[in-house]
């Protein structure tokens, strides 16, 4: 379920320290009732998840389109990324921070920041833009928690606005919905 950007901002986050000069583009409530010790849980899920294999079409479609497209316009090309265009935010991280960081993802372009027992940051950046995926672990008022994703964009220029506005749709109508049905049907199988 979407959430309003307070439900993210209101909260203690590290990652407010690290990404000021960020859009809060989009906030979720994930499907994952779970123990105050489950994060790690979520985390290795997001960090093996692939999306070339999907259950839905629509989605791996989605994905694929992007790649071939990224492909074409050199959108993902090595001197577009991390450390070459855009300066990695493991040189923002405080010593305890940078001494934790995450697990490395397994098919998807992101590069693990840092893991605490209850929040997890991975960038990812192209010619378009430098985003960071934020996960949270949020106590619910049942004495049980849940994930909670965030997701912050620094657009590149011109093209990286116009690119994020072109697949707002996208993400909010087939991407999202599909990968929290994907998310909710794993962390049930666990």
């Amino acid at each position: 379920m979407r959430l309003p950007n307070t439900a993210h901002t209101s909260r203690p986050w590290r990652i407010h320290e690290l990404a000021g000069d960020f859009r809060l583009e989009d906030v979720w409530a994930l499907p994952t009732p779970g123990r105050a010790d489950e994060f790690p849980i979520l985390v290795e899920g997001f960090a093996s998840a692939d999306p070339a294999k999907t259950p839905s079409r629509s989605a791996r479609a989605l994905w694929s389109a992007r790649w071939k497209l990224g492909g074409l316009l050199g959108l993902d090309d090595p001197g577009s990324g991390l450390g070459s265009r855009v300066a990695t935010l493991r040189e923002r991280l405080p010593d305890d921070l940078r001494a934790a960081p995450g697990p490395e993802f397994e098919n998807l372009p992101f590069t693990s920041l840092y893991l605490t027992e209850d929040e997890f940051a991975a960038e990812i950046a192209n010619r378009t833009m430098h985003g960071v995926l934020h996960l949270g672990w949020v106590p619910e008022g049942t004495g049980g928690y849940r994930g909670q994703m965030a997701v912050y964009v620094r657009p590149n220029g011109f093209l990286g606005n116009a690119y994020m506005a072109a697949i707002k749709p996208f993400r909010h109508l087939v991407v999202y919905p599909q990968m929290l049905r994907g998310i909710e049907r794993r962390w049930q199988e666990r």
